[in-house]
């Protein structure tokens, strides 16, 4: 075995290596962190904004109350020569004017970095985000994806981190920036007029008070909401993939009825969500409008009686128009902040999720692997109290073909998936060359063992790119040479483009047999001393049962081969067989002598013998 090397991750941009789960609000830091440097333009730009909205008025109100009502300029406006306590009206409106499109285009400007960097910020922390979704979900145990839905997996990692990324692109930064906007104004209008700013302050608490009791609903809500479009998605995926069985037993009418129960599910919990959201509009036009009312009708008065200027009325009316603003969009980001709520817990989820199958810290690259492989007293059960693996103990020397039978549902291929650390036994060890598989890199481990399965899953590409799978860096000569092996150069010289054909997803365009020849050169180009050949023949008919089996003797040669079956006449010539019957070993032995035995191995191979007119020597009966 090599020396000792640590497993490194891949490098995620931005994104810490383990996200710190103290809440909900830390794993969104834990994100959101990294690129506070944008946070701060953007923070910055928001305050340039608030700033321009507030000066905003202020040009009209000196052409109302100083060029038009022949008032003196305030104070400030002293330092310009043309003007000084005279000016004439055509120059205060110039500069008025002047002024209106320098506060729109800085307001402009800064709205262009607000929004951009706005953006920028959310697009990354959406990459980094599914990225380590998705690095976290490759990581889990197979025993995770026994017990949840892969749709639902899906949906979480595009409309949950869709929502997330529009909640840091419309409103982490907002929430505050609009706290500060209301007491920025409100300092104003207490300058402007403090009387009719207290009425605009008697008003707020009732809103605060209606904000804090409509986010309870709005989120009780839009998890019902999420909940249903996770479903959707699940019974969409499902009927997608399933698509030749729907065809081929026509019941194409019954998966669209299955989709449209859960789809009117989802328009009824998207219309309840929404119907609460829609009161938030009207309950606060009518605040603004009462404020107005008193404002307006008080202000009119003080007008006529010339307490108050009508520039004064008109940037205070401005004011408190925009006032209750923010205040409604932060019952606005109350509905965004519950859905963010929502969409971050089933995130957490995910990320929360143990991976059952944890590599050590100090776990070594086991380099080359001879193939000695012990179970040494190993349990394992999907589910704590139910053990599908009972004080499984044996051993295989390398170089050794072993075959592993028993009735379905007896643990066959769960113990070949303990192997390669796709589960780890609850109890018990599992050696390989000596060294449990548990000091060992996940890695290192799985590139010393080759697989043939029963449903070889291809993917949407080449078929170059699909035997290259488990070793990307093969030669096309390498790639042609497992081929022939494999016994699959033959039909893959007959196809339009040869290995540059693309075949469909999941193989669909390709024989079963073609599919199993496909998986042999896999198995072959990776060229692992271990091999697990779990029921490879099984869906086939005899003709690419006979030629997939011709290609697996060659690639079975020098090394380690399990071979997983219920069809005994595959193993019989095996070094040894081990029949596991209720999770145990129950008998070991050549062919022969489990046959003299008597035992539940000859009784299989009778019934498998009489249906297939066999012999109990395992010739074909005349």
């Amino acid at each position: 075995m090599s020396a000792s090397t640590n497993k490194k991750e891949p490098k995620l941009s931005a994104v810490p290596k383990t996200p710190r789960m103290e809440g909900l609000g830390r794993l969104l830091l834990d994100f959101i962190l990294p690129y506070r440097k944008w946070l701060l333009v953007i923070f910055v730009s928001m305050l340039i904004e608030i700033g321009m909205s507030l000066a905003a008025p202020w040009p009209l109100k000196i052409i109302i109350d100083n060029a038009i009502g022949g008032r003196r300029l305030p104070a400030w406006l002293s330092w310009v020569p043309s003007l000084g306590h005279g000016g004439n009206i055509m120059a205060i409106a110039g500069i008025c004017a002047a002024a209106l499109v320098v506060v729109t285009i800085i307001n402009g400007l800064a709205g262009y970095a607000d929004n951009y960097f706005s953006e920028s910020v959310a697009q990354y922390f959406a990459n980094d985000l599914r990225r380590r979704i998705y690095h976290h979900l490759q990581r889990l145990s197979l025993a995770y994806y026994e017990t949840h839905q892969v749709g639902k997996l899906l949906s979480t990692m595009t409309v949950d981190v869709g929502i997330l990324q529009e909640f840091i692109s419309s409103t982490l930064m907002s929430l505050l920036v609009d706290v500060l906007a209301v007491i920025g104004m409100f300092a104003l209008m207490i300058y402007l007029r403090w009387d009719f700013a207290l009425v605009s302050v008697c008003l707020a608490p009732l809103l605060l008070l209606f904000i804090v009791r409509f986010k309870r609903s709005v989120k009780l809500a839009t998890h019902e909401m999420r909940r249903d479009q996770a479903n959707m998605a699940t019974v969409i995926q499902q009927g997608l993939e399933s698509i030749r069985a729907v065809t081929v037993f026509g019941r194409q009418d019954f998966e669209e009825e299955q989709m449209g129960k859960i789809s009117i599910e989802t328009v009824h919990a998207a219309l309840k969500a929404r119907r609460i959201k829609s009161f938030i509009s009207p309950v606060f036009n009518l605040t603004v409008a009462l404020a107005t009312a008193v404002v307006l009708w008080r202000g009119t008065h003080l007008v006529v009686t010339g307490i108050m200027t009508i520039g004064t009325l008109t940037v205070f009316l401005s004011y408190l128009a925009n006032f209750f603003n923010p205040v409604k969009d932060l019952a606005k980001m109350t509905v965004n902040v519950a859905q963010a709520t929502v969409a971050l817990e089933r995130i957490q989820l995910i990320l929360q999720a143990e991976m059952t199958v944890a590599e050590k810290p100090n776990a070594a690259d086991p380099g080359t692997l001879q193939g000695d492989i012990v179970f040494d007293h190993v349990n394992f059960g999907y589910a704590p109290g139910a053990l599908v693996l009972k004080d499984i103990d044996l051993s295989i020397r390398h170089g050794q073909h072993i075959g592993i039978c028993g009735p379905t549902g007896s643990g066959k291929s769960t113990m070949a998936g303990l192997i390669p650390r796709l589960y780890d036994p609850l109890s018990g060890r599992i050696l390989i060359d000596g060294v449990d598989v548990r000091d060992l890199t996940l890695d290192g481990l799985r590139r010393e063992i080759g697989f043939v399965l029963q449903d070889t899953m291809l993917f949407f590409g080449t078929i170059r790119d699909n035997i290259a799978y488990g070793r990307p860096d093969a030669s096309d000569r390498e790639i042609m040479e497992a081929a022939k092996l494999a016994m699959a150069d033959d039909f893959i010289g007959k196809l339009p483009r040869g290995y540059q054909t693309i075949i469909g997803e999941r193989g669909i365009n390709l024989s079963g047999g073609e599919k199993q020849r496909i998986g042999v050169a896999r198995a072959v180009i990776r060229n692992a001393p271990i091999l697990i050949l779990d029921e490879p023949t099984a869906s086939l008919d005899t003709e690419a049962e006979k030629l997939v089996s011709e290609a697996l003797q060659g690639l079975m040669a020098s090394r380690t081969v399990i071979t997983i079956t219920h069809r005994l006449n595959t193993i019989r010539n095996s070094d040894t067989i081990f029949v596991i019957y209720d999770g145990k070993v129950a008998e070991e032995g050549t062919h022969a002598s489990l046959l003299a035995r008597e035992g539940i191995y000859a009784q299989l191979f009778r019934i498998q013998g009489a249906s297939a007119g066999m012999q109990p020597s395992g010739e074909i009966a005349g």
